[in-house]
């Protein structure tokens, strides 16, 4: 098993990528008998878990991506936890709190109960109605991969995955996600309705006596082995040098700044975006059968990687532009 964590000829490389595969295909398989019509989005989900990232999902309620984070936990063997977030919700209810219990001898003592963060998946339901107060503690448990009770700080356990929701269209009562934090997510993934065909299969599933029962068919041993094969996959060169020039096209201003980017955007992708494209490319590459990023690679993630990471200002949004017009001219 060694071997295929860090590939030191090209026999073992072929092997750890067809390892990734298989594991990969097994998880992908295992979901898809609840998930209907949402492929891209499972991919982009077991993506960022496999590169040890953090996902945004945005669309409309009853597209599923409740279930979709909870049949990952089954799937997976890991376990799971969903916050609803409210604006009344505050930093201990997701984090835990010290709590006075009574102890053998009769005596009292503090004793930490632990909060919904301290799971493997973690599901941040309408993670923007939460206040900027709650949004900090969750952000502190992506970034440092702790929680902070009172003088304490606990580790959280790996892999920790955080999936958060947000509606585009409702924003009564909501406080939107800072850039600093939007910047924590690896991807963000427009979720989008199903197929016509696939509704369906949606209904035999949900308006019939038919059960589908999710097996594990992978553990969290599993998938931290198959981060360290992700990581220990090649970048050339001129694959680095084209992912740096593709987030600073975006960034109005440089050298390699794309035509559009100096009028409509206000803000772009910052150092973080180049190491998500390179971990999503390194993903990527691996379930094409490559142990080495191409610039291929870079292009076809980029609109997942990028998309939160680039803010259009006022002008471009007047003319109807998005994030998304701004990433496909760069990619031009």
């Amino acid at each position: 098993m060694s071997s295929t964590v860090s590939p030191e000829t090209p026999a073992e490389a072929r092997e750890a990528a067809e390892e990734f595969r298989s594991i990969h295909a097994k998880i992908r398989s295992e979901v898809g008998r609840m998930m209907v019509g949402q492929d891209e989005t499972v991919d982009g989900v077991l993506a960022a878990l496999f590169a040890g990232g953090h996902v945004l999902l945005e669309g409309v309620p009853g597209l599923g991506k409740t279930l979709l984070v909870s049949s990952l936990g089954k799937a997976i063997d890991l376990s799971f936890s969903r916050i609803q977030f409210t604006p009344d919700m505050m930093p201990a209810d997701i984090r835990g709190t010290n709590v006075l219990s009574e102890n053998e001898s009769g005596g009292t003592q503090l004793e930490f109960q632990p909060g919904p963060l301290v799971a493997n998946l973690v599901l941040a339901d309408e993670i923007n109605r939460a206040t900027p107060r709650t949004q900090a503690a969750l952000l502190e448990s992506m970034q440092e991969k702790q929680i902070s009770v009172g003088k304490r700080t606990i580790k959280l356990e790996e892999p920790f995955c955080v999936m958060a929701t947000q509606n585009p269209v409702e924003q009564e009562g909501t406080y939107p996600l800072p850039e600093a934090q939007l910047d924590r997510f690896l991807f963000k993934l427009v979720v989008g309705y199903p197929a016509e065909e696939d509704y369906r299969t949606i209904l035999q599933r949900t308006t019939s006596n038919e059960e589908v029962e999710l097996n594990p068919v992978s553990d969290a041993g599993t998938v931290i082995r198959m981060r360290r094969v992700v990581r220990s996959v090649p970048v050339p060169e001129h694959v680095e040098t084209d992912a740096i020039r593709l987030v600073m096209a975006t960034q109005p201003g440089n050298q390699h700044t794309a035509a559009m980017v100096n009028d409509v955007v206000a803000l772009g992708a910052s150092p973080r975006g180049v190491q998500a494209l390179i971990l999503a490319g390194k993903v990527r590459a691996l379930l094409e059968g490559r142990f080495a990023v191409a610039t291929e690679d870079l292009k076809a993630v980029a609109p997942d990687v990028l998309r939160h990471r680039v803010l259009v200002n006022f002008q471009g949004m007047s003319e109807g532009i998005t994030s998304d017009d701004v990433i496909a001219e760069v990619l031009k």
